[in-house]
């Protein structure tokens, strides 16, 4: 078996890091001495050694330039998240300001009809929709408090939509001319004919009764005529219009698929005479022709005298 030689790697190890140490320590002092001596030879090692150690400083600088470009990554991603947080509440800002032009149309629109002057009226909220196949009508935010009363005529900013047909402390129900038991008297213009529109759960209800309609005309417009006292007359209506089985039918004015705002008109039943007697009479007719003979009246007979 063969001897393994004297270790001299172990104290040579140790000597030579003593060595590296104090070599270290050495540079360090003199980088340390504050002397013009030392600076202009500091400024020399600089001078003599630095320029030719750029290729081990360029793995440093890369690294620092992608450090410094991970945190511009990092500074651009928050912006970005934070311009998409700013876009989202834009865009329901710009939701909101849609809706509320929205309803400012409507309402503008509302104004811009022409109705008796002499009617007043109350603007409502639809509610809720409750149209099915066998009644179609809206629920409005106005009712008995606000002095709201059954029969009583409803229109958006463009025509007649129903009447009020349910009238609750703070709600009312709108029963909409398309409903099946809407009938409703109109006059259509420029002929002036009277007819009845009848709801038949049709966008387009039928016009019934006509009296001559040979006479009429799609684009005839159709107004409310006052008959009956069911609607103030003069109310638009729509138009006449000619449907796929030859009845004429009309075309509403009112915006059925966005009913938001309803305009209730208030219309009151005409004042009752309590006192004729306040009246003049008209004059009484003068007979015309020959004056009649005059009416003689008969004496009566004498009594005959008692003997």
């Amino acid at each position: 078996m063969a001897r393994k030689g004297p270790g001299y790697a172990a104290p040579v190890r140790r000597i030579l890091v003593a060595l590296l140490v104090l070599l270290l320590l050495g540079i360090f002092l003199f980088w340390q001495i504050d002397s013009p001596r030392a600076e202009r030879m500091r400024a020399a090692v600089v001078d003599r050694f630095v320029p030719g150690f750029e290729w081990v400083m360029a793995p440093v600088t890369r690294l620092g330039r992608m450090a410094a470009g991970f945190q511009s990554y990092a500074r651009l991603y928050e912006q970005n998240q934070e311009l998409r947080r700013e876009l989202q509440k834009m865009a329901a800002w710009r939701e909101a300001a849609v809706q509320l032009e929205q309803e400012n149309a409507k309402l503008l629109a509302q104004n811009n009809v022409r109705i008796d002057p002499a009617l007043t009226y109350i603007s409502g909220v639809v509610l809720t929709d409750s149209g099915s196949a066998f009644r179609q009508s809206v629920l409005l935010n106005v009712g008995a408090r606000d002095g709201i009363l059954d029969g009583w005529a409803t229109m958006d900013g463009l025509g007649l939509v129903g009447r009020i047909s349910g009238v609750g402390e703070a709600t009312s129900r709108v029963m909409l001319l398309t409903d099946p038991s809407s009938r409703i008297p109109v006059t259509i213009l420029p002929s002036g004919q009277h007819a009845l529109l009848s709801g038949d759960n049709t966008a387009l209800p039928a016009l019934e009764f006509i009296e001559s309609p040979e006479n009429l005309r799609p684009g005839d417009r159709v107004i409310s005529s006052g008959d009956g006292g069911v609607f103030p007359p003069g109310l638009p209506v729509g138009q006449v219009a000619l449907a796929t089985d030859g009845r004429l039918r009309v075309r509403l004015a009112a915006d059925y698929g966005r009913l938001e705002f309803l305009r209730v008109l208030r219309s009151h039943p005409p004042e009752q005479l309590a006192d004729t007697g306040l009246l003049i009479p008209p004059p009484t007719a003068d007979f015309i022709g020959p004056p009649m003979p005059p009416v003689v009246t008969p004496a009566p007979a004498a009594e005959p005298a008692d003997d």
